[in-house]
Parts: structure tokens; C-alpha cells; sequence
């Protein structure tokens, strides 16, 4: 890293929840509702871009932990806003404070851990794993 985020920092990411984004379970009277994996993928990216400007051009964020609640369920065309807010930093490794709310309430918070990589090492560590084996 070129330097480390500040505890505090912040990053921030708005969407309105579109078809891509519901359950695949939704008939028989169950609602179309925002799905919690494409939640989290949302919040990582808001964590992973908060991180951006403090990088490397060779180096980059994979998310290594999440701990989250989903409170509550955002309908079809709900505008969501998510956040992700440095609260610790230890060596090579970021914990955010992340959370998501509609136009109602608060949705999901939680933490979620992302550590930072060297891309051409990850790539090689890749590399090795799809290798066939004789």
C-alpha cells in the first residue's frame, strides 16, 4: 500500500435494486426482493473501492471475512445505499464496518474483512491450483 487508510474512511455505493439483484425464489406470493449474496457483493465493492486510492498499481483487495445481519427485506425498485467505513487496520489486512439502507430503515450491517495482494503473486498462486496434476 502506498499508505494506509485512515480509521474513518468511507466509501459509499447507491443503486435501486433491479430484477438482477432479487431471490430467484420469488412465485406463490413470495415477494421480488433484494437477495443477501448480492447484497454482500455490493457491500465488498463498496469496501473494495474505498481502498482504491491507497493502493499499488500492482496490488489489489480480496475480501477474506464477512460477518453480517440482514434485518430486513427491500422491495423491486427500492433505492439502497451502502457504506463501508475503515474502522482497523493490521498489517496487510483492512476491517470495515459495513451497512446498507433503503429509503425505510437500516438493512443489513456488519463487518467485513479485506486484505490486500500482490497480483502477480495471487496470479501465480492461482496458476498453481488449476494445473493438472499427473
Amino acid at each position: 500500500m502506498m499508505s494506509r487508510p485512515p480509521i474513518g474512511t468511507t466509501g459509499e455505493l447507491r443503486f435501486v435494486v433491479e430484477p438482477r439483484h432479487v431471490i430467484d425464489f420469488a412465485a406463490d406470493g413470495m415477494p421480488a426482493v433484494l437477495s443477501t449474496p448480492n447484497l454482500i457483493g455490493l457491500l465488498e465493492r463498496t469496501a473494495r473501492e474505498a481502498l482504491s486510492p491507497f493502493l499499488q498499481t500492482n496490488e489489489r483487495t480480496v475480501g477474506m471475512e464477512i460477518e453480517i445481519r440482514h434485518l430486513a427485506p427491500t422491495p423491486l425498485g427500492a433505492s439502497v445505499t451502502c457504506t463501508a467505513r475503515v474502522i482497523a487496520t493490521e498489517d496487510a489486512t483492512v476491517t470495515f464496518h459495513v451497512e446498507a439502507r433503503d429509503e425505510h430503515e437500516l438493512i443489513i450491517r456488519g463487518l467485513h474483512k479485506r486484505a490486500v495482494i500482490q497480483v502477480d503473486s495471487f496470479a501465480r498462486r492461482v496458476a498453481r491450483k488449476t494445473k493438472t496434476i499427473p
